[in-house]
């Protein structure tokens, strides 16, 4: 029996409303142009929801990509940047950090947890909060480092197997243990919809558990899907190849 999704009293099967699973992919314009066109239609997605355009925070993602492609991105006034590796993000922010104390840095990729020293150093956001041992560990080093960066709790609002998160029926207990036990902050969650589901329903869900929990940040949307993410409450949109250009893999 296919899984279904409950959210706002009703029921959504996997695969049903294929129409609504994928935006077109954004247009191939210049580097410049392409922040500019995201921050416009970031403003106005805002705007359409009755929200403050500045109640959004755009995290440009710069995962696997070309150092030039993240230099333009700087020159053009980007100052929010987001990584999936603590080893890339050293490679590529150390010496600009020094040189640019504005920035901000996401940790948004899974965490390993013997490269949690390097990443309370080189990070203000980790959004993947994914699991009790990671939490306990972040726990012990903000104890040892008497600061923490400011955290989000990853949510697999999908249930997807191969996916890093929290369960959705296990977030409330999770939650309670980080901020009783563990002595932890906790921002807002974050989450990546399955592929192959309408995002909204995710969005909406995560909202719904937020909001039970007192949390005021939610990280959600990206390239596709970012300004249905802030008609749904996002406070950090990922923005990757819609601002960069598609990535290159080795």
């Amino acid at each position: 029996m296919a899984r279904s999704l409950f959210v706002l009293g009703g029921r959504f099967p996997r695969g049903a409303a294929p129409w609504a699973l994928r935006s077109a992919p954004a247009p191939a314009i210049p580097l410049g142009m392409s922040l500019t066109d995201i921050q416009t239609r970031l403003s106005d997605a805002a705007r359409k929801a009755g929200r403050d355009p500045a109640d959004v925070t755009l995290v440009a993602v710069s995962k696997v990509q070309p150092d030039d492609r993240v230099q333009a991105v700087l020159d053009a006034g980007q100052r929010i940047f987001g990584e999936n590796r603590v080893q890339e993000a050293e490679g590529r922010w150390t010496d600009r950090r020094a040189a640019m104390p504005e920035l901000e840095l996401h940790l948004i990729g899974p965490l390993q947890t013997n490269k949690l020293n390097k990443a309370m150093e080189l990070f203000d956001v980790i959004q993947s909060v994914d699991r009790p041992k990671l939490a306990r560990k972040i726990a012990d080093a903000v104890q040892t480092a008497g600061r923490s960066p400011r955290l989000f709790v990853q949510v697999n609002t999908g249930e997807e197997p191969q996916k890093a998160g929290i369960a959705p029926a296990d977030l409330d207990a999770f939650l309670a243990e980080c901020r009783g036990p563990m002595g932890l902050t906790v921002e807002g969650l974050m989450c990546i919809p399955p592929v192959d589901e309408a995002p909204a329903l995710h969005f909406a869900l995560l909202r719904k558990l937020a909001e039970r929990n007192g949390l005021t940040g939610l990280s959600m949307g990206m390239s596709s899907d970012f300004e249905t993410a802030v008609e749904f409450g996002a406070t950090h949109v990922r923005v990757g190849s819609a601002i960069f250009g598609e990535r290159a893999y080795d």
